[in-house]
């Protein structure tokens, strides 16, 4: 059963209220959560200050044994430099830069090599401090408070404007499967506990859960595991054998969603080629999907409904 993509003549209006429903949440929340993430941010920048002794002392001993500092490091300098720059120019191994990203050592290297890697590192990120933000570098006198927590809001607003689109990503994400989650609950679902069912196949009548891995077969006869955001088991004598599968979507501008449309489309023919027809493949969308979008994902077979007019699940049997 159709309930949205058959409906054309309604996509003009629900793309305009979409679109406000975003810009609504965006004004009231997205602000909050920003300086939330800017405050906690200001807090780890302020601890790393206090562990290289205000980037006075900056060794590869201090990257050993905190290498999660190396992103607040890179917008410590003049001018902030991107991941792959650091690599360029301190000639450094892209693997142990992008390990120190995440938080890690590099596994498999020797000390040796590890400690001249980090030698690199430091030495250019030493070159290129902001003297204006730190300015206690050149002359090496000891900072006081307030130049420690002036410097610490500067790097942490950088950091946060570096990754404010997956701030404010996380964000929706919570929002949307908040909003699902209340609706389920309300009509008797269950979420299931944290590794009770390993097979999406297996889920009992009336659950659902968040972020479930489902395999799928490939061209080549290999088997890989495909996320989906949302799975939900509808009660017992509703309309499909197979759990509903829901992919949660939300966007700030048309652009970028014209730009990854094929995602969805290639995930429903990697089901369907697995599943059969039987398999059902939603898109839960809130902001800027315009008609080019849905025209899109209409013709690959994928419907779609709107947060701002979530009732329509029921149109599933939910």
């Amino acid at each position: 059963m159709s309930i949205n993509k058959n409906n054309t003549d309604s996509w003009k209006q629900d793309i305009s209220k979409s679109v406000d429903f975003f810009n609504e949440w965006f004004l009231a929340f997205a602000p909050k959560t920003f300086r939330e993430t800017r405050i906690e941010t200001t807090k780890e920048v302020e601890t790393a200050l206090r562990r290289t002794n205000n980037l006075q002392n900056l060794t590869p001993k201090i990257l050993i044994e905190n290498p999660s500092i190396l992103p607040m490091l890179r917008m410590s300098t003049c001018p902030p430099i991107a991941r792959d720059r650091l690599i360029g120019l301190a000639y450094a191994s892209p693997n142990v830069v992008k390990s120190l990203e995440l938080g890690r050592l590099p596994s498999r290297m020797g000390k040796d090599i590890l400690n001249e890697e980090l030698t690199k590192i430091c030495n250019i990120l030493q070159k290129l401090i902001d003297p204006d933000i730190f300015t206690w570098i050149e002359n090496r006198s000891k900072p006081n408070s307030k130049d420690v927590e002036r410097a610490a809001t500067i790097i942490a607003d950088r950091l946060c404007g570096s990754v404010a689109d997956p701030i404010i990503r996380n964000a929706q994400e919570k929002r949307q499967f908040s909003s699902i989650q209340n609706w389920l609950e309300k009509r008797n679902y269950r979420k299931l506990d944290a590794g009770e069912i390993k097979d999406f196949k297996d889920f009992p009548d009336g659950t659902f859960d968040f972020h479930f891995n489902v395999p799928v077969s490939l061209n080549n006869h290999t088997t890989v595991n495909i996320p989906i955001d949302i799975v939900i088991k509808p009660h017992k004598g509703k309309v499909t054998s197979f759990p509903i599968l829901i992919e949660a979507k939300s966007a700030g501008d048309f652009t970028n969603v014209n730009k990854r449309r094929k995602e969805e489309a290639v995930k429903m023919s990697q089901l369907k080629n697995t599943y059969g027809n039987g398999i059902q493949f939603i898109l839960f969308l809130c902001g800027y999907f315009d008609s080019g979008y849905l025209g899109y994902e209409a013709a690959e077979g994928i419907d779609w409904v709107w947060e701002h007019r979530i009732d329509d699940f029921s149109k599933m049997g939910l």
